[in-house]
C-alpha cells in the first residue's frame, strides 16, 4: 500500500496546482474544510493509514466484482501516484456542492459520475465518460477489501450494476454526489443503505 505521508493538509492544498483546470477552483473552500480540527484529524489519518440515484428498493447483498478484467491491459490510468492524493483533496473541496442530474461542474451542479470525471480532468487533464457503468468498464478492478484513498467505489442502487459511484477517501469513507438530500457529501461504506449495494471497486493510478 503506498505511503500517503505528506505535509500538513493546508500545506498540501496550497502547494497543489492544476494546469488543466477549466472551471474556478474550490481551493478556498478546501482551505476552510481542512482548517477545521475534525477534518485535519480525519485527513491526516487517511493519509497515514493507507445514473446516480441513491433511492430505490432494497436489494439482497451480493459479492463484489470477481475482477473480470484481471490480466487485461489498456485500462484508463493516471500515471502519477500523487494524483490519487489530489483526487481525495479535490473531492473534499467539493463537499456541499449541489446535485444536478447530468451536471459535470460545480457551478452547474454535479451528479455522481460527473463529479468523478470533473475531478479526474482537473487533477490530470485526462477525460472519463460521464457515465458510472462506462467508467467501471474502462478502469482496473480491485477487490473492495483492497480499496485505497483515491480509488473508485461502485454501487447497485437502481437494480442495475454500477448505477452509482463515489471516491474512496480512506478509513471506510467515500465521497459522492447523491440525488437524495441534494449535495456532495461523505458517507461510510458500512452505512446500512450502501453496504449491501456495493458491487465493485476500481483503481485509477497505474502503479498501485
Amino acid at each position: 500500500m503506498p505511503d500517503f505521508t505528506a505535509p500538513g493538509p493546508r500545506a498540501m492544498v496550497e502547494s497543489m496546482s492544476y494546469p488543466n483546470r477549466t472551471h474556478s477552483t474550490p481551493a478556498n473552500k478546501i482551505g476552510r474544510i481542512v482548517s477545521h480540527p475534525l477534518w485535519i484529524a480525519s485527513l491526516i489519518g487517511t493519509m497515514l493509514l493507507q445514473g446516480c440515484g441513491t433511492s430505490g428498493p432494497a436489494s439482497q447483498a451480493r459479492a463484489p466484482d470477481a475482477l473480470p478484467g484481471e490480466g487485461r491491459t489498456g485500462y484508463f490510468a493516471l500515471n502519477d501516484d500523487r494524483h490519487a492524493q489530489e483526487v481525495v483533496i479535490y473531492a473534499l473541496g467539493l463537499l456541499g456542492t449541489g446535485y444536478q442530474f447530468g451536471g459535470r461542474n460545480p457551478e452547474a451542479g454535479l451528479d455522481c459520475s460527473g463529479m468523478v470525471s470533473y475531478i479526474v480532468e482537473q487533477v490530470s487533464g485526462k477525460l472519463l465518460p460521464h457515465n458510472a457503468a462506462q467508467i467501471a468498464a474502462m478502469t482496473r478492478p480491485v477487490g473492495v477489501a483492497e480499496l485505497e484513498p483515491g480509488d473508485l467505489v461502485f454501487f447497485n442502487t437502481l437494480n442495475r450494476r454500477h448505477s452509482h459511484m463515489g471516491i474512496y477517501i480512506g478509513r471506510g469513507q467515500f465521497i459522492h454526489a447523491p440525488s437524495s438530500r441534494g449535495s456532495v457529501r461523505l458517507e461510510r461504506l458500512d452505512n446500512s443503505y450502501f453496504r449491501p449495494r456495493i458491487d465493485g471497486a476500481r483503481r485509477l493510478v497505474a502503479s498501485r
